[in-house]
């Protein structure tokens, strides 16, 4: 029983690569002439990027189990530039914008770390988000809580209970959304669906019983300990 769960389990995740790798990626380097640029197309290139798009699109689909169209937001392309610029990446709508800069100041695996910030843009892509009037720090929390569970939250991150607030945004409120999602399996995909037309703090008490802020008392009493 437990070979043929696994079994129907991995068909389900090979189906929805297969969806994936039906949305169209585009990849263009605008930063070729720069240092950063030429980084990218030394270090990660065009076709690892589209792969590691596919390869995003179909985890946030099963992380947010999205498992038909109808769940999913109407996106045919995605398209990612290469840009000179400040700071580290962000999203509009389709389209993702990865600094060269950054790619040429970093000191570490640079691979994984592009990696890592392509899950959590794609994040971006296919999320919900409550029609805009859901915290920013919440979205972002999701987008890096993507990232943390595809396992590419990197080495500065904070570690479990650290942090000010509960949608402070991005390695804070992940680890906040981790361990929702540990008394609940599935909270974070449930929490999302829930996004989709609105926003409401009353979804933590729905899915979990506790408003947000017993929750996030709850939390940080449990690694002060």
């Amino acid at each position: 029983m437990a070979q043929k769960i696994y079994f129907l389990s991995l068909l389900a995740i090979l189906a929805a690569l297969q969806l994936a790798t039906a949305v169209d990626y585009t990849v263009t380097n605008r930063a070729a002439a720069t240092p950063g640029g030429v980084k990218f197309n030394n270090n990660i290139g065009v076709t690892y990027t589209k792969q590691t798009l596919a390869s995003a699109t179909s985890f946030i689909w099963n992380t947010f189990q999205q498992n038909t169209q109808s769940d999913r937001k109407n996106v045919a392309s995605v398209n990612v530039f290469i840009d000179d610029m400040d700071g580290v990446a962000y999203t509009s709508n389709n389209e993702i914008h990865v600094s060269a800069r950054y790619i040429q100041g970093y000191s570490g695996d640079v691979k994984t770390e592009i990696t890592g910030v392509l899950y959590h843009e794609m994040t971006h892509v296919w999320q919900w988000n409550g029609n805009r009037q859901a915290p920013g720090g919440l979205i972002e929390g999701i987008a890096d809580y993507v990232r943390l569970k595809a396992g590419y939250a990197p080495s500065h991150w904070v570690r479990p209970g650290q942090g000010n607030r509960w949608d402070q945004g991005y390695d804070v409120t992940a680890r906040f959304l981790d361990y929702c999602n540990g008394l609940r399996g599935g909270f974070v995909a449930q929490l999302n669906k829930k996004m989709r037309n609105g926003y409401n703090n009353s979804f933590f008490v729905e899915l979990l019983g506790k408003t947000v802020d017993q929750l996030w008392a709850e939390y940080k009493a449990k690694y002060k300990a």
